[in-house]
């Protein structure tokens, strides 16, 4: 991949994760999305190459610059397993939300 020109800051990072995740969650594809992670973080580089072909779709969630530092990103394993992380606390408050209106409906 081309070099993006910056340095993606930590902050930054977890704000872009916590929206990609977010959006996992909210269209229901947590599993999916952690079984395609979990298996990709070996080959990371190439995900990240997949990325750049997939571009025309991800740029209709994310602007220009936020694709950039997300493919930039997840060259690094480190914030895939981040993400991952991520996606599964999402998605156990989601599950404690529904619960916890399951209850307060009984």
């Amino acid at each position: 991949m081309e070099d993006i020109g910056f340095e993606v800051s930590e902050e930054r990072k977890k704000i872009l994760l916590g929206k990609i995740a977010q959006k996992v969650v909210d269209y229901r594809l947590s599993p999916v999305a952690i079984i395609f992670l979990e298996s990709s973080k070996p080959l990371s580089f190439l995900g990240n190459q997949f990325m750049i072909f997939m571009q025309p779709f991800y740029r209709a969630i994310f602007s220009f610059r936020e694709y950039e530092e997300i493919a930039a990103m997840l060259e690094d394993r480190n914030n895939v397993e981040a993400l991952i992380c991520e996606i599964e606390r999402l998605e156990e408050e989601r599950d404690e939300r529904k619960r916890a209106a399951k209850n307060s409906g009984n």
